[in-house]
């Protein structure tokens, strides 16, 4: 690493907010500060769920000079965002039409027209990917006798897009390309053979995605103070980048990055497509430097996010710590579910349907607000502990700690409860993990940082964590096998994830 401290812009790009970070990077430390935060929200039109870009772009504009006023030049900017939602581009990169937000409904049915294009075997053998209907692949089929389709030349991811509005250079970054569902896993090149056989539109796919740290050119001059600032693409996809702020230091330890979902998983060397890995539906997305992320998405707190918009919504308004809690106030043996049932996936009364699901599983549902929550965690912790449980099978390594990063490794109550769960030390922290990895990889583009170790190095001597040790409980192993009861769940059986 070399002395001058260097300061960087991080723009990370969450399904619930937004924020702008500034990422302060010398020999010995990163710092990090928040210059804007700015919620995320959605549209509901005549034709559909969509993501408000155009107010993403302009909140990240608004950031971008807030950064700069704070810190002076820039050695970086770099866009992180979630996965599989995209914009159509014409042949002049227009933008054609309003991205759907991946909640939306149109994907409904997606996945059965899919295997009798492609068995779902040969799918998951080219490209690795969890079965989910919110995947691109099953996105696009549901567009593909949209007029906009028709006339589409480029597929922009959303910090593609992004990347392009403010630079003027377009590129597809493999990090967020693989969660397309139509990238190859082994090569990093686009499945041309799937798309084909699929009948997808094969021009939407253009050049091989790009690597981080590459360069997109500086920020274009209407943009204001930012101007000429270098932007480089970052491991684009914000589980991607929140991964290299991990400061494991053995290949033993699980990564969990908790948010609006939790992907838990392992950082491999290779993907594993084998039958046994579909047939309890992992993923395998690329990370840096050749790695493969090998994991599962769980529902996440997606689950508290939209159990409290519905209460607020009835006059009944919490906010998270409140709610965290009141779930400590309930009892052990609450009722439990499985956080991936396909009713849980879109927006709606979370409440209501946590409850049905109760209900079939023979058990009372929950009535108050800190029971919805109480339920919630412990159903996370033990979905969480069967996921490490079929990885074990899946790829033969031990684990033996888990790190949550992200959001949720705020949350007290749900670091404690996978502790207990899994029989695992579970380390939280940092919280803000995408963007310190967003600035990680601008470092290391820079010539700062040389490597993902040295990365993490970093990462361990600047941010606290915290440790929770699994506690003396016989309550969690009895509470883990009445979840399999009335799930239905095992290690080894097929589970199409919300489908």
């Amino acid at each position: 690493m070399t002395s001058a401290v260097q300061s960087y812009a991080a723009v990370d790009l969450g399904a619930e907010s937004g924020r702008v970070m500034v990422g302060r990077v010398g020999d010995s430390a990163l710092e990090l500060t928040e210059a804007h935060r700015f919620p995320n929200t959605s549209l509901k039109l005549p034709d559909g769920l969509h993501w408000n870009v155009l107010s993403l772009f302009s909140q990240t504009l608004h950031g971008l000079s807030l950064a700069a006023t704070d810190a002076g030049p820039l050695a970086g900017v770099g866009i992180d965002a979630w996965g599989v939602d995209y914009g159509l581009l014409d042949s002049a990169h227009r933008l054609l039409g309003i991205p759907f937000h991946y909640r939306d409904q149109r994907t409904d049915g997606m996945i059965e027209l899919a295997a009798t294009r492609v068995p779902p075997a040969e799918m998951y053998a080219a490209t690795g990917i969890q079965t989910m209907p919110i995947n691109t692949v099953f996105q696009l089929l549901a567009e593909t006798d949209s007029p906009i389709t028709a006339a589409a030349e480029h597929i922009a991811l959303i910090p593609d897009l992004l990347g392009y509005w403010l630079t003027g250079t377009f590129a597809n970054e493999v990090t967020v390309a693989s969660t397309t569902g139509l990238l190859d896993a082994r090569t990093g090149r686009w499945a041309e053979d799937l798309i084909a056989r699929l009948k997808l539109s094969g021009k939407i796919f253009g050049d091989t995605p790009i690597e981080p740290g590459e360069s997109l050119g500086g920020v274009r001059d209407e943009h204001g103070t930012t101007a000429g600032a270098p932007v480089w693409t970052v491991a684009s996809h914000d589980t991607a980048s929140a991964f290299i702020a991990a400061p494991v230091s053995t290949p033993t330890c699980a990564i969990l990055s908790s948010g609006t979902w939790s992907l838990l998983g392992l950082e491999l060397d290779a993907p594993v497509l084998t039958p046994e890995a579909a047939a309890v539906n992992l993923t395998n997305e690329r990370g840096v430097d050749g790695t493969t992320r090998v994991l599962r998405n769980v529902m996440g707190l997606w689950l508290v996010q939209e159990c409290r918009r519905h209460w607020e919504a009835h006059g009944s308004s919490h906010d998270y710590a409140e709610l965290e809690r009141l779930a400590t106030r309930h009892r052990e043996d609450v009722a439990l579910f499985d956080p991936d049932h396909p009713s849980l996936l879109h927006h709606g009364d979370m409440p209501a349907r946590i409850a049905a699901l109760c209900r079939a599983g023979g058990q009372r549902e929950p009535v108050e607000p800190g029971e919805f929550m109480r339920a919630v965690l412990v159903s996370l912790a033990c979905k969480y502990n069967l996921v490490l449980a079929r990885l074990r099978a899946v790829t033969g390594r031990e684990v033996d700690a888990i790190h949550v990063i992200g959001g949720g490794s705020r949350n007290r109550s749900l670091c404690q409860l996978t502790a207990d769960m899994t029989r695992l030390p579970v380390i939280a922290g940092p919280a803000e993990a995408s963007a310190i990895g967003n600035v990680l990889i601008q470092a290391r583009a820079v010539g700062q940082v040389s490597s993902l170790a040295e990365s993490r190095e970093l990462v361990a001597r600047s941010f606290p964590t915290q440790t929770y040790e699994p506690t003396p409980a016989d309550w969690a192993a009895a509470t883990y096998e009445r979840f399999l009861s009335v799930t239905g769940l095992t290690v080894a059986n097929h589970e199409p994830s919300l489908a």
